[in-house]
């Protein structure tokens, strides 16, 4: 692998661990523009679910005492039903227009809270909009490998603790990565040079993650809310602009070839 494939992984890796350290999600979102300039998509794609499991390890290993099972549960379960279903409907759906109205969605929420000053705080939980919640993010993940952003903008309308909310968040990324892994795995999509892009990558990872943590550790309730709400807003934008570039490449090269 040459010099300069080993730098965007090292720089995607180092981001991408850094805001899952500090956040408890985003691994993929601030990796994957990295790391398909320098692998093909579908290795790209494999090795951020790698990544994201072996660095979302060590935030949960933080958070591991704030993990309640029943609350997680309803997030979950549903999601795993979901899982199959958005796999399903994968050859029904412009993928384009869907992380599209994703992208939209999570920058005018996450503008709306930046504008609003005060975030909006439920003081009490929703099981069932929790159950709908997860079951569609399953969905968007069999879809897309979205699973993570309606969870994330969910929770942080409630009035918890930041170890509470990203107990949440990381064990629920966690275990769809889980699945979505032992499907790619299935499938034959984790190769040697998936390994060997992961065995550059994990050093940088690691080393992004234990800074995003030490940030993590310092900031209180408040400072950790507005941090998630300042990364759905630019994950949001990171989301649109990516697709957006990668259909006008596409479209450039359907062109030529015509």
């Amino acid at each position: 692998m040459s010099a300069y494939a080993v730098l965007f992984l090292a720089i995607g890796a180092l981001t991408g661990g850094f805001i899952s350290g500090l956040a408890g999600f985003g691994t993929a979102l601030f990796s994957l523009g990295w790391w398909l300039i320098v692998l093909p998509p579908q290795e790209a794609v494999t090795v951020v679910v790698i990544m994201s499991l072996l660095g979302g390890f060590q935030g949960l290993y933080e958070v591991r005492n704030h993990i309640r099972p029943r609350r997680l549960a309803r997030f979950t379960l549903p999601a795993l039903v979901g899982i199959p279903l958005g796999i399903f409907s994968l050859a029904l759906i412009n993928l384009f227009i869907l992380k599209l109205i994703i992208g939209v969605l999570m920058v005018l929420f996450g503008g709306f809270s930046v504008l609003r000053r005060q975030a909006v705080k439920l003081p009490q939980s929703f099981p069932i909009v929790d159950i709908g919640i997860g079951f569609i993010s399953g969905i968007l993940g069999g879809i897309g490998g979205l699973s993570g952003a309606l969870p994330t903008m969910w929770t942080s309308l409630y009035d918890w603790k930041k170890q509470d909310r990203r107990a949440i968040l990381q064990t629920f990324n966690m275990i769809i990565l889980g699945v979505v892994f032992v499907l790619f795995f299935i499938n034959g999509m984790v190769t040697s040079a998936v390994l060997i892009a992961s065995a550059i990558a994990f050093p940088f990872t690691f080393l992004g993650v234990q800074i995003g943590l030490a940030l993590y550790r310092r900031v209180n309730d408040e400072q950790f809310l507005l941090v998630i709400i300042w990364l759905i807003l630019i994950s949001g934008m990171v989301l649109i602009s990516r697709e957006f570039i990668a259909f006008m490449l596409s479209d450039g090269i359907v062109s030529l070839a015509s």
